[in-house]
């Protein structure tokens, strides 16, 4: 590939880490078109094709989010690469999820990794990020009645600033020779507990938060009760949750100073500058 693309597209533009992508790379001068169902720059839905082209028109790379709260989508993303090899797209950057070697055989998260790996007309690059910390502020893990609640035990996981995944991602798209077939997988600077979670964000808030822990299965078939996941998502969360409770989240490492330049966001540090969410839940 000679040069370097000049307009991105971002699927999820509207989300955690897209909307963060999309001003990185239009502060770095980058054209950076945003894609959703609602507010993007452009509509984009997974569950209607014919929007899809009108989205890839003029594209040269592309940051790749898979349809949310679904198992199963390999087929979908497959026919949409195609479409985007078939319009002049050169490189894609893979959001994916840390572990995906581990992940049940339900879950297309690696199916969509080996389909990139093995095209030869576009490069790629794979993030595997750890938990965002932005659970902790949005409706995923949110502070209700003073408790985060969340069965992960007493297991560790490496939370990591939405914000340092969109750097990552930017510069893999800003450069993609350089980043082509690696793998990254961002995280914190720490290992914590959702219990030191908790203890972070009572230090910073000054609002008494603990962590509820209770039974996955019973956590799991409360949200597919209630509507909040659809009921083939349950093999995702059990996925995600068993993983922390076995002692197999993910580990600080360094791949984000590696990539940017500059060392990971702490979740003091995230709490600190996200204290007014919390504080408007609580009435604080």
């Amino acid at each position: 590939m000679t040069g370097s693309p000049q307009t991105t597209l971002v699927l999820g533009g509207t989300g955690r880490t897209g909307s963060l992508l999309a001003k990185r790379l239009a502060d770095r001068g980058r054209d950076a078109r945003t894609a959703a169902r609602h507010g993007a720059d452009v509509l984009f839905d997974w569950d209607r094709p014919a929007t899809h082209a009108d989205a890839l028109r003029g594209i040269d790379s592309l940051y790749l989010v898979t349809p949310v709260m679904r198992a199963t989508y390999a087929a979908q993303v497959a026919a949409f690469l195609d479409l985007a090899e078939a319009t002049g797209v050169h490189h894609v950057t893979y959001l994916s999820t840390y572990g995906a070697d581990d992940a049940p055989p339900q879950i297309d998260i690696k199916a969509v990794e080996t389909d990139l790996a093995a095209r030869t007309g576009i490069t790629h690059a794979i993030l595997r990020p750890a938990w965002v910390m932005q659970n902790f502020t949005d409706t995923h893990l949110p502070v209700a009645d003073g408790a985060i609640t969340v069965p992960t035990g007493s297991g560790t996981e490496a939370f990591v600033d939405a914000a340092d995944i969109a750097a990552v991602a930017a510069e893999t798209l800003l450069a993609p020779d350089v980043h082509a077939g690696a793998r990254y997988a961002p995280t914190g600077p720490q290992a914590l507990t959702v219990g030191e979670v908790a203890d972070i964000i009572t230090a910073v808030t000054g609002q008494p938060v603990t962590h509820h822990d209770l039974d996955p299965e019973a956590w799991i078939g409360g949200a597919v009760a209630a509507g909040v996941v659809p009921a083939d998502y349950a093999v995702m969360l059990r996925w995600l949750t068993d993983s922390i409770i076995a002692g197999n989240g993910s580990t600080p490492n360094e791949d984000v100073e590696q990539v940017t330049g500059r060392k990971p966001t702490s979740f003091r540090e995230f709490a600190r500058r996200n204290a007014h969410a919390w504080a408007a839940r609580t009435g604080a």
